[in-house]
């Protein structure tokens, strides 16, 4: 039915960043050939316009549709002034009806602040995306901070100030799987009729534990939803597998 990739965190210009990874991934992706490329922030590592040139020419080697939001280090330095300049589609949402897919992104990232923050008027405009989607369309939102607190990332910093606000919207809204990045940590919740999945590094070296850098894919079926992480190591597993309530 519908087939999406999901990176998160390249981090380019960042000591800990990886070319050999990045280039990896993408021609994993390409190879795959999904709907979308869905990138949850953190493109660059300081948000210097040298940066998002260099990030800017990798994702121009992405063959397929992409929906690219901010993350917190896209906004230093004034490096949210440059970010709509370098990298298209900030704000966008992409309607795929012959997938089934309704994609909303969201600006999470504060300039100069690691914490994330969404807004009254993106809630608005999320609310409204939300409420004007056709009923038959797999809904999903797109943004950097994580909603819900990842485990195994130690203590819980540099959120979403406004996450309760936010979640409360996407709940009431009937979306169906909110994506983000942020922590370095793939992982999945689900609740109730909504999946939470936030995506690891694609391409960084800032790793925890015994994780490798890494992207997701995620594989909507007419009958199941199947969330599969994909290693710089070449391994992948199963993240998570449900069912499809859209169908």
């Amino acid at each position: 039915m519908a087939l999406i990739a999901h990176i998160s965190d390249l981090h380019v210009g960042a000591l800990a960043f990886q070319e050999k990874l990045l280039n990896k991934a993408i021609n994993e992706i390409n190879d795959l050939k999904p709907d979308v490329i869905i990138i949850t922030g953190d493109i660059t590592e300081n948000g210097y316009y040298m940066e998002f040139e260099r990030a800017a020419g990798y994702l121009e080697k992405i063959e397929n549709p992409i929906l690219v939001v901010p993350g917190n280090h896209d906004a230093r330095h004034v490096g949210d002034q440059f970010f709509g300049e370098l990298i298209k589609n900030r704000f966008n949402s992409l309607e795929l009806e012959k997938k089934g897919l309704k994609i909303i992104g969201l600006d999470s990232s504060e300039p100069d602040l690691d914490y994330g923050k969404v807004g009254r008027a993106q809630q608005k405009y999320l609310e409204l995306e939300l409420e004007n989607a056709q009923k038959d369309l797999h809904k999903i939102i797109a943004l950097h901070h994580h909603i819900i607190p990842v485990p195994k990332t130690g203590r819980e910093r540099n959120v979403l100030s406004d996450a309760g606000d936010i979640l409360q919207s996407i709940i009431d809204g009937g979306a169906n799987l909110v994506l983000s990045g942020h922590k370095h940590m793939p992982h999945v919740w689900i609740m109730g009729d909504t999946t939470f999945a936030t995506a690891g590094t694609v391409s960084s070296l800032k790793l925890r534990g015994k994780e490798f850098a890494s992207y997701n894919i995620i594989n909507i079926n007419e009958d199941t939803i199947e969330i599969i992480l994909r290693g710089g190591d070449g391994k992948q597993r199963t993240l998570a597998e449900y069912d499809n309530i859209c169908r």
